[in-house]
């Protein structure tokens, strides 16, 4: 169940023992929701006295972590053979993080998870740009690398939906898939992280939840 390169498993990321702290929070609010004695749209909501730096970049962490997991469970079954270019339906997503690859390139859809996971991890782990403390100082496009990462991450729940929902349903395991999907909608839509154009693929499910 973890998001592997080159057959070697990568860890989840962990927080800072501050950070630790308001993550569970969010755990606990989410769990709360899923479990119906709370609603997903109150689990994402900025807590009272809390930071919003802070509060992006606990979640931000959560939802890598949560998509490396889910990516993982179908990896198997996401060859370059079966998924050629990274898409979701009839729109096509090429890869490039501005430094290693500067011109997009297409790509099959393994190596853009590839690429992608390897390039939140990144960023992740640069302390100017998530400081481990609670109350550190983001750097002043802070906002906009937040939203690169959950364009991006929303691209990898399209592509599951898309080409490999069967496979979750044979596994059992849609529901969780959908619960995991709607709190991560509910998150992008609370701090508008995500533009609607790049939403499209998967609006005719965002429809039917009414989101």
């Amino acid at each position: 169940m973890f998001w592997r390169n080159n057959k070697t498993i990568r860890p989840l990321k962990k927080h800072g023992k501050d950070n630790e702290k308001l993550s569970e929070y969010a755990r606990d609010t989410y769990t709360r929701a899923s479990l119906g004695t709370g609603t997903m749209k109150n689990a994402v909501v900025l807590p009272k006295g809390e930071d919003l730096n802070d509060w992006l970049a606990v979640n931000t962490v959560d939802f890598y972590n949560e998509v490396n997991l889910l990516y993982g469970s179908i990896e198997e079954f996401c060859t370059k053979k079966t998924c050629p270019v990274m898409c979701a339906a009839k729109t096509k997503y090429a890869w490039a993080d501005g430094v290693k690859i500067v011109k997009p390139v297409e790509c099959c859809a393994p190596k853009y998870v590839g690429y992608l996971m390897e390039w939140i991890e990144q960023q992740l782990n640069d302390e100017s740009l998530f400081p481990l403390q609670v109350g550190g100082n983001y750097p002043k496009n802070y906002t906009d690398i937040v939203k690169s990462i959950f364009k991006r991450l929303f691209r990898v729940y399209a592509h599951i939906y898309h080409s490999h929902f069967k496979k979750i349903v044979s596994m059992g395991a849609e529901a969780h898939l959908n619960t995991c999907f709607k709190h991560f909608l509910y998150f992008v839509i609370e701090f508008k992280l995500v533009k609607d154009k790049e939403l499209v693929p998967m609006k005719p499910l965002l429809t039917k939840w009414q989101i």
